[in-house]
């Protein structure tokens, strides 16, 4: 696929408007049974959207023939404007039903509400940015950072301060404008993390996500030296049956499957840098996993035990979190067809703790 240019372009766009019956006296496939019910109310703030549906279009479900036309919206959420009664044909017909075979060429009208704020604060938080477009962002995340408000975490959020840096970016996901946050990474792990500005990227990564096509490289530094060097973890992970807090990896038919290939990249002094490539993306994933082959994460508050002299090395650095960097983020964009990889640096803390293990 060229870079920039999505498959299956619209073909050139005509338009005509539709009788109550066609030339051979059949009923457009457009026109529906009327009923009592009306368009939704409108309001001041409403889009209005002129959609021309090309000669493609005929025969696909309405609401796929739409979301082809609209790359902001996903089909979910045109389907939900159709059901809300927010598309019209060209005589000011309602379209009730997302299923109905779409005609073509014709024009429709659709009606999309104001996306409604967010219940969250935007806040200025001087987020790194490592890509942006207008369809989605990738965030260099710092540890330390929370990336979504929740109970004990309403504001200092990297949701916040996404509502502030994309003020006026966002056309909703769901019909809220706030960011769509398609992953997560733990609070003190830093890295890369993306997030979708409408509904319409955030689907098409979701199910990248889904598919385990994203290709999401951490690095990591380990307690002592896995052996083999290199290697694959297949285990399932689910909640701990000791502490609900915590995950732990439990019989295959009790968690979820999870794979995370390993590999040494540097041997230090009681420990190991590794990079860890997720085939699935569970929570704690790599904690739980390197720490079930017997060699925990570096810091590791929950799933580590570190022992002296290392433990001493870690005190007198102030060094307190799992060392944890997602480091690799590649994916293929949900609008372009664009391959998209990035990379984020090591941070301060990581790099000067490996330079004081060297051995």
């Amino acid at each position: 696929m060229d870079e920039g240019s999505p498959q299956g372009g619209p073909d050139p766009v005509r338009c005509r408007s539709y009788g109550s019956e066609g030339a051979k006296g059949k009923r457009d496939p457009l026109e529906f049974r009327r009923t009592e019910a009306t368009s939704a109310p409108m309001q001041g703030d409403d889009a209005i959207l002129t959609v021309t549906l090309a000669d493609s279009a005929a025969g696909l479900r309405l609401d796929r023939a739409l979301a082809e036309a609209l790359p902001d919206l996903s089909r979910e959420r045109v389907k939900t404007l159709i059901k809300g009664g927010r598309v019209a044909d060209a005589r000011g017909t309602v379209l009730w039903d997302p299923a109905a075979k779409a005609a073509a060429p014709a024009t429709l009208e659709v009606r999309v509400p104001t996306p409604a704020p967010a219940h969250n604060v935007a806040q200025d938080l001087g987020l790194i940015i490592a890509y942006e477009d207008e369809h989605l962002i990738v965030v260099d995340k710092p540890a330390g950072m929370v990336v979504h408000p929740a109970a004990g975490n309403l504001d200092g959020t990297m949701v916040n301060a996404l509502l502030h840096h994309c003020v006026g970016q966002l056309s909703g996901i769901g019909g809220v404008a706030r960011p769509g946050i398609v992953h997560r990474i733990d609070k003190d792990t830093s890295g890369l993390i993306v997030a979708a500005k409408h509904d319409k990227a955030h689907e098409g990564l979701a199910k990248q996500f889904a598919a385990h096509s994203i290709d999401r490289r951490y690095l990591a530094i380990a307690t002592g030296r896995p052996m083999p060097a290199n290697g694959t973890i297949e285990a399932a992970l689910g909640r701990s049956p000791t502490n609900r807090k915590k995950m732990a990896v439990v019989p295959a038919g009790r968690g979820k499957q999870a794979v995370t290939h390993y590999r040494t990249i540097e041997p230090l002094r009681g420990a190991t840098v590794v990079e860890c490539r997720l085939e699935t993306g569970r929570t704690h994933q790599v904690r739980v996993h390197m720490a079930h082959i017997g060699h925990p994460l570096v810091g590791d508050p929950v799933y580590g035990r570190i022992r002296k002299p290392l433990s001493d090395v870690l005190k007198a650095r102030g060094f307190e979190r799992q060392a944890l960097h997602a480091a690799h983020l590649g994916f293929i964009h949900p609008v372009t067809g664009k391959r998209i990889a990035l990379d984020s640096d090591l941070p301060a803390d990581m790099r000067e703790l490996i330079d004081e293990l060297r051995v």
